[in-house]
């Protein structure tokens, strides 16, 4: 069935159900970036297969939001399906709520599901139901009259993280979320984020391509713990475990039932709880509002998780290095193709015994689909690579002892002038950024012009975030922490892990992007100043010397591309035989 034909049985269903208006968002139940299939309702009725987005249903027209990171490949993805794409955070383009203040007549109704929107979201919808005379229902899930082969909810298998790994029992953890609880007033905390919960618990799974999570939620009480999961992917020895720990298991449906009643305070985020749990909870007086306490737990990473991400950066380094010798060896000489070179990379990763997949789904383009940000190679897309230009290869890798992200963009042979330039100015800001040395108190949207300058100087930008936090074996995307012009009142402190990647993306040319993964630590204090924080990089790969315009980076860029260098070179070479270090040593010389 085509995405017209999927669009047509929809706005059938909605007319014989007096609905105007149905919205389909990317979000599952917990409301999740990346979701199982079973959730990918708005890939399967628009056709565009990006992360983030959200389709606007009408009787008569369908639109498309999504964000900078989408819309070269939303505008190919969309094409002849009727369905416009709006621009989401740009001047000029209206968000979904605005478009509907604006279009949807008095009397009209909009219809979603709301176990996948999440409090935020439908208090916003409440505010416009109230305003301008509309109709809202969140209890439509239309979806699976549509979609007859959608897919059913994953079953597969949990495991329990050990604490070797991430330096902290479920116990101990449970301890410090009572106490900011009881800092807060409340008797109970609702968790639905999963990530929040398989770091809570230590829990770990496969329920989410990438993502090592379990779909479940979580209910802390002050002195009892529930997870709410499908039973059958633990063992009773997982079981026992968790309940020597004060976790006691309980079945995944009977969530609703049980927070429907509970006594005293009870804590939400209202950005990561859906509309649907709301509802359950009948005495709305009882709800406290606050963003999740295990989110700023989880995000300052602990001394044993630092020294073990440390080491896994290494090994996935290690990988990289192969992987970069295989090309540069290769290209020109074989065929190797995008989808190829990404295989060829994951089994050079894979051969690491605490491997456990990759983070994400690796965006490999060369020419044009590099200016795609999230590019993915399809068997219909899939470029044989040419010796000339480049190959932007955004990769990551899931260990038991961390996540790993990491970009780097290759030369595979002769570069156009503008592709140097663009090269090297990306590299100026990404070292901008690197050196930056900032007040205690700082934010990450402070420190994003660091990276944005030396392109900002040419007329030049990129349509994304800088940064984002990457979660311990876990979600490559974490927050609260990010770097990026949009405002956020969320410090960065010692212990948080963030990503650098500023970029070029010329559309239909080339993309450039430059990422490595930092650690916040400490710097100086003074009595008289106060205290300053600085990065570490934690990343461990050569930044390819041969796309460099060697006049425009200055004196003190080049002693922090050297530096980086010589530390690339004394962490990885003992991994390596005599032929890829001499091959790392000439990645690495001094410029």
């Amino acid at each position: 069935m085509k995405v017209t034909e999927r669009l047509e049985k929809l706005r059938k269903i909605m007319k014989d159900k007096g609905i105007d208006y149905y919205i389909i968002p990317s979000e599952d139940a917990h409301q999740s970036e990346y979701v199982c299939e079973h959730y990918r309702g708005r890939a399967y009725m628009s056709g565009f297969t990006g992360s983030a987005g959200t389709l606007l249903v009408g009787l008569e027209n369908a639109i498309l939001w999504t964000d900078g990171r989408y819309f070269i490949q939303a505008l190919d993805e969309l094409k002849g399906s009727g369905i416009e794409m709006f621009k989401m955070r740009i001047p000029g383009w209206p968000s979904l709520l605005e478009w509907l203040k604006e279009n949807a007549k008095a009397g009209e109704t909009i219809a979603f599901d709301g176990k996948v929107f999440s409090v935020g979201e439908y208090k916003d919808f409440k505010k416009l139901e109230e305003g301008n005379k509309l109709n809202i229902k969140i209890d439509e899930d239309l979806l699976d009259e549509v979609w007859k082969e959608r897919p059913t909810l994953p079953k597969e298998k949990a495991f329990l993280h050990e604490v070797k790994y991430c330096g902290k029992s479920a116990r101990e953890k449970l301890r410090e979320v009572r106490e900011e609880m009881k800092k807060l007033g409340a008797n109970n905390y609702i968790i639905a984020s999963l990530d929040d919960i398989a770091w809570l618990y230590n829990i770990r799974g496969n329920d989410i391509k990438c993502n090592p999570v379990v779909l479940s939620y979580a209910l802390v009480k002050e002195n009892e713990a529930y997870l709410y999961v499908d039973k059958s992917k633990f063992t009773s020895k997982m079981e026992e475990e968790l309940l020597n720990e004060g976790v006691t298991l309980k079945s995944y449906d009977e969530i609703g039932n049980a927070i429907s009643n509970l006594e005293g305070k009870i804590l939400i985020d209202p950005n990561k709880i859906s509309a649907y749990l709301y509802e359950c909870i009948k005495d709305k007086n009882n709800i406290v509002e606050f963003g999740n306490i295990t989110t700023k737990f989880k995000a300052i990473k602990n001394e044993v998780e630092l020294d073990n991400l440390r080491k896994c950066q290494v090994r996935d380094g290690v990988a990289m290095v192969k992987f970069m010798k295989w090309l540069k060896d290769n290209i020109g000489k074989i065929e190797i193709s995008e989808i190829s070179a990404s295989d060829k990379l994951e089994e050079l990763r894979s051969l690491d015994k605490l491997f456990k997949g990759i983070s994400f789904e690796t965006i490999a383009g060369h020419k044009e689909h590099g200016a795609m940000m999230h590019y993915s190679a399809t068997k219909e897309s899939d470029y044989t690579l040419e010796p000339r230009g480049f190959l932007l290869i955004d990769s990551g890798g899931q260990y038991l002892d961390g996540t790993t992200d990491i970009t780097r963009t290759f030369v595979l042979g002769e570069l156009t002038e503008e592709e140097r330039k663009d090269y090297t100015l990306v590299l100026k800001g990404h070292i901008g950024l690197m050196r930056a040395k900032f007040l205690k108190g700082a934010t990450g949207s402070a420190l994003d012009i660091k990276a944005r300058e030396p392109l900002w100087n040419e007329g030049i930008d990129y349509k994304c975030g800088t940064g984002h936090g990457v979660g311990f074996f876990l979600n490559v995307h974490e927050g609260p922490q990010s770097i990026s012009p949009v405002p956020n009142k969320v410090t960065l402190e010692p212990g948080m892990i963030i990503t650098n990647e500023p970029g070029v993306y010329r559309e239909g040319k080339h993309g450039i992007r430059t990422e490595n993964t930092m650690v916040v630590v400490k710097d100086t204090y003074s009595e008289e100043f106060g205290e300053f924080y600085k990065f570490d990089t934690i990343s461990l790969c050569p930044i390819d010397l041969a796309g460099l315009d060697i006049s425009l980076i200055n004196e003190e860029e080049k002693a922090w591309l050297n530096n980086y260098h010589k530390k690339v070179y004394y962490l990885l070479s003992p991994y390596l035989d005599e032929e890829e270090k001499e091959f790392l040593k000439n990645e690495t010389r001094e410029i």
